[in-house]
């Protein structure tokens, strides 16, 4: 059995209610709802059949406050909840830190990651050059660093990757979403990465400002993507891959689905010794989330990338 701890949580993301709810196979609605997060509720309860995965249990749980550690823990029927976030170093087979402020990442992953703990970071992995190369170097070094949006696992994505071909040459992606470039970029590079796999990103430039975030991404040998993240519109979030035979409009709403193949890809890649996913990848968007950021702090200059 891998035992698991997760880190949470951090203002206005309830991941580490619902994804120990997935792991552990229970949950608390009335808590999980009273605490703000009723949309979580309705979805572990739509999936109460399909909850829990087999080998793996959350055991420990910490958060800057303790009442909220104790909210979870109650929530999800975890063991322990731990007073510092070392103490669960020699406790835990692997870590969850199911926070997505990325000022704190390497703060808080240090220890596990120093300790050789199997860790899964919440996305974005990282919004500094400086904390995406202290991750980079660690890979490089043996450590087991997993990070990305749960949205690469969309069922929404596979369903498109799985129809690509029939629409031609891609020349045009354009994505929507709300909220935030540095919290939500992610969620939209995912998905189109995912069903794109061998795009390379040359050049990114932002063209839009905070709260109204446009983004163009210029790839190599394929299509433009153009990236909209607004905070004022509703909607789900949304792809659109434009071939020279056909369309396809990917509206992505299942959230249980890809949160729970996400959690079932890190435990199976606990289990294997190394992650599933490359890190590669990752620092792949989130060098592309980074210059898109300097981009908009340089009056809209085009950063290419190296």
């Amino acid at each position: 059995m891998i035992r698991i701890g997760i880190i949470g949580m951090s203002e206005g993301n309830a991941h580490p209610y619902s994804w120990s709810s997935i792991i552990n196979g229970r949950f608390d609605g009335n808590e999980i709802s009273r605490l703000g997060y009723p949309a979580v509720t309705a979805y572990l309860e739509a999936n109460r059949d399909t909850l829990g995965i087999p080998d793996a249990t959350v055991t420990h749980v910490w958060c800057q406050e303790r009442t909220l550690a104790e909210s979870i823990a109650h929530s999800s029927g975890i063991a322990s909840v731990v007073a510092q976030l070392d103490e669960m170093v020699g406790q835990v087979d692997a870590v969850i830190l199911g926070r997505d402020d990325p000022e704190n990442h390497v703060a808080m992953a240090k220890p596990f990651i120093e300790a050789k703990i199997p860790v899964f970071i919440d996305k974005p992995l990282a919004y500094s050059r400086e904390d995406l190369e202290w991750f980079a170097d660690q890979v490089r070094n043996g450590r087991f660093i997993m990070s990305c949006s749960s949205m690469r696992y969309a069922n929404e994505c596979r369903v498109a990757k799985q129809e690509l071909s029939s629409l031609g040459s891609i020349e045009l992606i354009t994505a929507v979403g709300k909220k935030d470039w540095k919290k939500y970029g992610i969620h939209l590079l995912e998905a189109i990465f995912a069903v794109m796999q061998d795009l390379k990103p040359l050049s990114v430039q932002h063209i839009g400002e905070l709260d109204r975030e446009i983004v163009h991404v210029q790839t190599a040998d394929g299509p433009d993507i153009m990236l909209h993240l607004f905070n004022s519109i509703s909607g789900t979030f949304q792809v659109s891959f434009f071939g020279t035979n056909h369309w396809k409009l990917v509206d992505i709403r299942n959230s249980y689905s890809m949160f729970r193949d996400n959690m079932i890809e890190f435990v199976r890649s606990v289990q294997e010794g190394k992650p599933r996913l490359r890190f590669e990848d990752t620092y792949q968007l989130i060098n592309v989330i980074l210059a898109a950021n300097e981009s908009r702090l340089e009056n809209g200059k085009r950063i290419l990338l190296s």
